[in-house]
């Protein structure tokens, strides 16, 4: 499975986005699929994931409320909506995906990862 996120780019905090994961070579309609995202000289952190039939989901805590992840499996495609933008939402946004229908979570494991777009919230 190739996944090709997209949709980052530069925005005033307050502002919106809306993040696109797409699968190709082979689809991931069958899997969990996360976003995690990586600040400058930070860790890599988990974001939100989303179960293969999207009626399970988990968010960090401290997006909650603000990002909401949905599925298209007919168009093999995962999103991120991004609301309320905080300069502390800044990072490269990588998606990724299990090759099992698996408990979407931080702590499940990813066997394909995308590369990843920037998000940069302006304050």
């Amino acid at each position: 499975v190739q996944l090709q996120a997209s949709g980052g780019g530069l925005v005033q905090a307050g502002g919106s986005l809306r993040l696109s994961c797409a699968a190709s070579g082979r689809t991931f309609t069958g899997y969990t699929v996360a976003w995690f995202r990586q600040a400058p000289g930070k860790a890599r952190d988990f974001v939100s994931a989303i179960s293969w039939n999207g009626r399970d989901t988990d968010y960090a805590d401290s997006v909650k409320g603000r990002f909401t992840i949905s599925r298209d499996n007919a168009k093999s495609a995962v999103y991120l909506r991004m609301n309320n933008l905080k300069p502390e939402d800044t990072a490269v946004y990588y998606c990724a995906s299990t090759d099992t229908s698996g408990i979407p979570g931080p702590s499940t494991w990813y066997k394909y990862w995308g590369q990843g777009t920037l998000v940069t919230v302006s304050s």
